[in-house]
């Protein structure tokens, strides 16, 4: 096939693996109408494109090759496990101009930058589906306020962006919940995610976070095991909770169901953790699960402090702000919930998370030699932690660490950091940007950041174009960035340009004065009115920012 041929793609086309890959070939229905694909047919007269898994691709990566030979073009897209075809149909369909698609004479080969480019969330405050009451948008210990029918409503539009652009996982944490479909509605969103190449991640905690089934009369619910097991509880150290030193305002705990933890060094808990791990496992088709050890407090009883006593400092622990967890409990447990999550499933992400602001501490990794390589070690930065990262992280450090693969997560640029004001809905993209580029660089394989609010918000949708497009090319430039991925959503350079200057500057300044916020809103208000469609929109929801803050007076 020459360089830049077209291929038609409309008429009779012999479609090969559609079975195989169902949203892949119903992508390519949606975007030829003027086809007509025959699933797994033969017609030596017409052009066949096929879709195949290969193995020795990268899980995401994928190569299309195109051969016209002696008769009709074949088009084949191979791609990795999980999501590779999906992807390549993709940028298939980012070439498609009508119903032809232009390729070069070479075979097109691509792989993500950052293997692991997940959104990290809560159910609760997860609000992708807009029409509905309950919206919460801060808070770990929350009640689900939603209708039943709302935890998937929102998640399968979260999933159905991130399969389009190439985000591989989502963590969440109240996965099950009898308020919100329980097992049903969970096996649902799995089914619904794998299929479009997106890795569900339940967030579960050894002894604390409500167990694996976060809240329900089951018996892997922590609160009904202690119900049953008192003996079991945990003896805090201090109150749950904890505070974060980049945060305006402080946190609340209230007591609840929701707050109870029980002993990690009682054997009879972690042999409960272990059973659940491999019920979720076994009982729903999860792409991993995100395993922490508990960060609202930690056990002080008389076994766990003398277990951890020749391996970590209860002194990490007693400032306010200090730790509120331990990595002593994180070496010594979650070899076994790997284990058992493994024994069930071979192709699991295990995301371990080793807490906030202590990627630098090596003290803090001492106790995490033990840890065996194949989880994904997650490390937390809140945002003066960050600019720490930036300065002195580097390869080397990042290669010598016990824990390998590595991933950095951010803990702001979302409502867990700053002002009063909240994060969720900044204009977020240089940060994500940064993370990604910085992340590369020094030899982590993955980031992960909060992916709550929907992207109907300008702001919030820049942002996850920058997360998604920086994770999977990291030596990306912000201009290419911006002349690629944003410029057509406001109509041209210029525009878009304005949208981020504008919304940089109100994400800097807590107050502005009258005259300032009215010119900004007039100024918005005028690129919307000369803009069509999504564009009008986007230019919408940024001047509502503007008028809210107009109307509070700052």
């Amino acid at each position: 096939m020459p360089e830049n041929t077209a291929f038609d793609v409309r008429g009779p086309v012999n479609l090969m693996g559609a079975t195989a890959h169902p949203h892949a070939a119903r992508r390519l229905r949606q975007t030829f109408p003027g086809a007509t694909f025959v699933d797994d047919g033969a017609n030596a007269d017409s052009p066949t494109i096929h879709l195949k898994q290969d193995d020795g691709l990268a899980e995401g990566g994928f190569r299309i090759t195109a051969d016209n030979g002696d008769g009709p073009p074949v088009l084949t897209v191979a791609g990795g496990p999980f999501s590779g075809v999906i992807y390549g149909v993709g940028e298939l369909i980012a070439r498609a101009d009508g119903d032809t698609v232009a390729l070069p004479d070479s075979p097109i080969e691509v792989r993500p930058g950052l293997a692991y480019r997940t959104f990290w969330t809560w159910d609760h405050s997860t609000n992708w589906e807009l029409s509905q009451v309950g919206v919460q948008e801060i808070g770990v210990f929350n009640p689900y306020g939603k209708p039943p029918s709302g935890f998937l409503a929102d998640y399968r539009r979260l999933v159905d962006w991130c399969s389009d652009n190439r985000i591989a996982a989502v963590v969440i944490y109240g996965f099950l919940r009898d308020s919100h479909g329980g097992i049903a509605a969970a096996q649902e969103l799995c089914r619904y995610a794998n299929e479009r190449g997106v890795r569900i991640l339940p967030g579960i905690a050894i002894g604390a976070y409500g167990g694996v089934y976060w809240e329900g009369d089951h018996d892997y619910n922590l609160a009904t095991w202690l119900k049953k097991n008192p003996q079991f509880a945990a003896t805090m150290e201090k109150g749950v909770g904890f505070q974060l030193e980049d945060l305006a305002f402080p946190l609340n705990f209230p007591r609840s169901d929701y707050t109870v933890s029980a002993c990690p060094s009682a054997p009879e808990t972690m042999d409960w953790m272990t059973d659940a791990v491999s019920w979720i496992a076994e009982t729903f088709e999860v792409g991993g699960i995100n395993i922490e050890a508990g960060d609202y407090g930690v056990c002080g009883c008389d076994r766990c402090v003398a277990r951890r006593a020749a391996r970590e400092s209860a002194e990490r622990r007693k400032a306010d702000t200090g730790e509120s967890w331990s990595h002593v409990d994180m070496a010594d447990n979650f070899p076994r919930l790997f284990e058992a999550a493994n024994a069930k499933r071979d192709d699991l992400w295990l995301y371990s998370e080793l807490q906030w602001d202590n990627l630098l501490d090596r003290e803090a990794h001492a106790t995490t030699t033990t840890l065996p390589r194949g989880g994904i070690y997650q490390h937390t930065a809140n945002k003066t932690y960050w600019g720490k990262l930036q300065q002195e992280l580097r390869r080397d450090y990042v290669e010598q660490l016990p824990t390998q693969p590595n991933v950095l997560r951010c803990q702001f640029a979302c409502q867990w950091n700053g002002d009063e004001r909240t994060e969720r809905y900044a204009l977020n993209a240089r940060t994500f940007a940064d993370m990604a580029i910085k992340s590369a660089a020094v030899g982590m394989d993955g980031l992960t950041v909060w992916g709550e609010p929907s992207p109907y918000h300008a702001t919030v949708e820049v942002s996850y174009l920058a997360f998604a497009r920086f994770t999977w090319e990291p030596d990306l430039t912000w201009d290419r960035f911006v002349d690629e991925d944003v410029a057509p959503l406001f109509g041209g350079r210029d525009g878009a340009d304005r949208f981020i200057a504008l919304a940089e500057e109100l994400d800097a300044n807590q107050t502005l004065d009258a005259d300032r916020l009215a010119a900004m809103q007039d100024e918005v208000r005028a690129h919307g009115a000369a803009a069509h469609g999504e564009a009008a929109r986007r230019w919408l929801t940024f001047e509502d920012q503007i008028a809210r803050r107009r109307f509070m007076g700052r």
